[in-house]
């Protein structure tokens, strides 16, 4: 199986050396066919055959100023040139000071400490851990506190906490045995509302179930823990707005910590840099990963409060302080990447340019909605979605196993954009730096693919 490590080798090797020994996520291997990206530039991705796609996903929602950007790469090799890394466990360096430091600057008021991790999950997995040590170290301690809130069709990460947390079925179904029990509040949907809701009503129906909850359940809970505005790998369900902030509301009034996944929707996503701004909400916790690096470096960040700081404070001996880390905690290549992206967002005004941007994908997106395979579109900043349904009158969903999504996604690779489906639903997340011409073909190619892919019955998937 092993090659010789002196030669580069050929592309048929590497394509099967692909299938065999390097396992991918979320992907069946029996199933897979090797596609092997050798560089990128800008919003673009080339492959081992010189071809280009456009990445329509931000290499899975992570990419922000773009592949390449010349401020990120001079930040990273000017790190590199000081140290590839050094622990933060009981030790520091000035990168990373600076980042914690911007980092409360720019967020939400009453966010003033920050802990530094490795990706989304363990954002997440910081955050649930803090919350619980927190009540039983408060004055005066609540530790009958051991259950968790948290919203239907909700992912939060793939480790253990937050797998326990996250409410898809599919994802998650086959490690119930291992996870904690968690009150499940009901998915905030604006398309596939209950039975006569109407979408003016929507707002107030969630959010009174969600109160009911509370009021039962709000002496045992350590937290609620919720996507703003977008629960994105739900398949980018857009909570009705005014959601956000009532549920903040209520859970200050009921003394329950709220824990904010901002890992997809923060960075600029959804049109504020953080998305929390939009409802004026400062949570107990904000988890960021993803679009922090610039999508370039594994990198998270759970920012909390100081009455929660406060709560770990204590002599060596009182055994106080946060039991958690990990190797690579606020390594320092990742935070010179972070900081350099922070920088290019107000050097190039990157949230300024967004409107225009999310207009004409708006543009796209209401030509799109008109093709009889489409049961609804959403758009939040440059989150958008398209949601294939085999009725429209009823929204009946295509099976899962008819791959009708990966079927579409594979009509647009042909025509040179990359993008991954949540099941039926067509994820459009490009890098925030996206031209407006960039976005006329994203548009028309979504347009042509879904076309393509029912005009043929028998339409390939992958």
């Amino acid at each position: 199986m092993s090659e010789p490590r002196s030669q580069p080798l050929d592309w048929e090797t590497l394509r099967r050396l692909d299938r065999q020994v390097f396992w991918h996520p979320f992907t069946q291997m029996a199933e897979y066919e090797p596609l092997i990206f050798t560089h990128a530039q800008g919003c673009w991705l080339f492959d081992h055959q010189g071809r280009r796609y456009l990445d329509g996903i931000s290499s899975l929602w992570c990419n922000i100023h773009g592949h390449r950007h010349p401020k990120i790469d001079q930040a990273v090799r000017e790190q590199l040139e000081r140290a590839a890394h050094t622990t933060a466990l009981g030790a520091s360096h000035p990168v990373g000071i600076r980042l914690a430091a911007r980092l409360v600057e720019l967020a939400p008021s009453g966010l003033e400490h920050v802990f530094f991790s490795d990706n989304g999950a363990t954002a997440v997995e910081v955050a649930l851990k803090m919350a619980f040590q927190f009540w039983r170290q408060c004055s005066p301690p609540q530790p009958q506190r051991t259950l968790y809130l948290a919203f239907g069709q909700a992912y939060h990460g793939d480790t253990l906490g937050s797998v326990s947390v996250g409410g898809v079925e599919l994802f998650h179904g086959m490690f119930e045995p291992l996870l904690f029990r968690v009150v499940r509040a009901p998915v905030p949907d604006g398309y596939r509302l209950p039975p006569g809701i109407s979408p003016q009503h929507a707002c107030q129906f969630y959010v009174e179930q969600f109160r009911r909850l509370l009021e039962k359940y709000h002496q045992q809970l350590v937290a609620v823990v919720m996507e703003p505005l977008v629960q994105a790998a739900a398949g980018m369900i857009m909570h009705p707005p005014g959601f956000l902030r009532q549920v903040a509301q209520l859970c200050r009034q009921y003394d329950v910590l709220l824990i904010l996944d901002e890992v997809a929707v923060g960075m600029g996503r959804t049109g504020t840099l953080f998305a929390c701004e939009q409802e004026g909400v400062c949570p107990d916790f904000l988890c960021l990963a993803k679009g922090l690096t610039g999508g370039y470096l594994p990198l998270a960040a759970t920012l909390t409060t100081h009455r929660v700081w406060e709560a770990f404070l204590g002599s060596y001996a009182q055994r106080r302080q946060f039991f958690h880390g990990h190797t690579y905690c606020g390594n320092p290549l990742g935070a010179a990447a972070a900081l350099a992206t922070l920088e290019v967002f107000e050097e190039e005004k990157t949230l300024e340019h967004l409107p225009a941007k999310a207009q004409r994908l708006q543009a796209h997106l209401d030509r799109i909605a008109q093709l009889p395979w489409v049961g609804d579109v959403r758009r939040r900043g440059l989150i958008a979605a398209v949601e294939l349904v085999r009725n429209r009158a009823t929204k009946e969903p295509f099976p899962w196993e008819q791959q009708r999504g990966w079927a579409v996604c594979h009509q647009a690779r042909r025509r040179g954009v990359f993008l991954r489906p949540l099941g039926n639903v067509i994820v459009l997340m490009p890098p925030l730096a996206i031209s407006l011409d960039e976005i006329d073909l994203l548009g028309q190619v979504v347009y042509e693919s879904i076309q393509a892919c029912f005009a043929q019955e028998n339409c390939p998937a992958h």
